[in-house]
């Protein structure tokens, strides 16, 4: 089989001891697309320059909810310029809203979240959201831009009937370790009803390890775990649900085969 891993953070410094050996291992074990995610102007250039170093690693660029105070006007302009200059950036994120430790004044990550959603709309790129705890307000914003912009909520943590919404709108929903964990039916019950072909998997590596191994750093190897899960939930074969997850990813990042 081989994976996807839609949604990873392999410019974090937990990575700076030993990327290139755990870069390899992750290929070796049929890994054989990464996006590296951005949350800042920092990561989302050494996300760029990785994807510059290895053929399978591709880029989002974009500052995260929880650095909102941080942004500049100007960082749109650096993003428009990195987005124009390297064909390997496929998406602006993580952009979004994220109202669980509220320590970035919440209009200022809305105002954040919707420039960077219209500088997606005009590069003509998907969107990667970060949404947690703040359900309500992030779908008032998604409502504004249906039709304009398509994107996909990561490690998705909304009720049923947001993720029909999304659905409807042609959002895709992505899964991370979480899903193993015994306190996610939440997870599992909206699992249970998206269609396979809406279905991402990700690590969001170095975070959210899956059982067996949860607590430890976690890295691409470990979306076997992820996609197991997902088998189990929905009644396929692991080798059914890796392959839609790679043809959904490949359509939604507009990668060739």
């Amino acid at each position: 089989m081989y994976y996807f891993d839609t949604h990873a953070h392999y410019d974090d410094r937990a990575f700076d001891a030993d990327r290139a050996e755990v870069l390899q291992a992750v290929h070796d074990a049929g890994v054989s697309l990464v996006m590296d995610i951005g949350c800042d102007v920092s990561s989302s250039m050494k996300a760029v320059a990785l994807a510059r170093q290895y053929d399978w690693i591709y880029a989002a660029i974009g500052t995260h909810p929880s650095d909102a105070y941080k942004m500049q006007d100007t960082d749109l302009d650096l993003y428009r310029s990195l987005a124009a200059t390297n064909p390997k950036v496929r998406a602006i994120g993580e952009i979004g809203l994220d109202y669980h430790w509220d320590t970035t004044p919440r209009d200022v990550q809305a105002l954040r979240f919707r420039q960077q959603l219209e500088l997606a709309e005009e590069l003509g790129l998907p969107v990667v959201i970060h949404e947690r705890d703040a359900h309500q307000d992030a779908m008032n914003i998604v409502r504004d831009y249906a039709g304009r912009v398509t994107g996909v909520f990561h490690c998705y943590s909304g009720a049923l009937d947001m993720a029909k919404e999304l659905v409807s709108l042609g959002w895709y929903l992505s899964f991370t370790g979480v899903v193993t964990y015994k306190n996610a039916r939440k997870a599992l019950e909206v699992l249970e009803w998206v269609p396979l072909s809406r279905i991402f998997i990700e690590t969001d590596c170095p975070y959210l390890s899956p059982e067996p191994n949860r607590g430890k750093r976690n890295d691409s190897r470990n979306l076997l775990y992820t996609n197991a899960k997902i088998a189990e939930v929905k009644g396929l074969t692991p080798e059914a649900v890796a392959a839609a997850t790679m043809e959904n990813g490949r359509r939604f990042f507009g990668l060739a085969d």
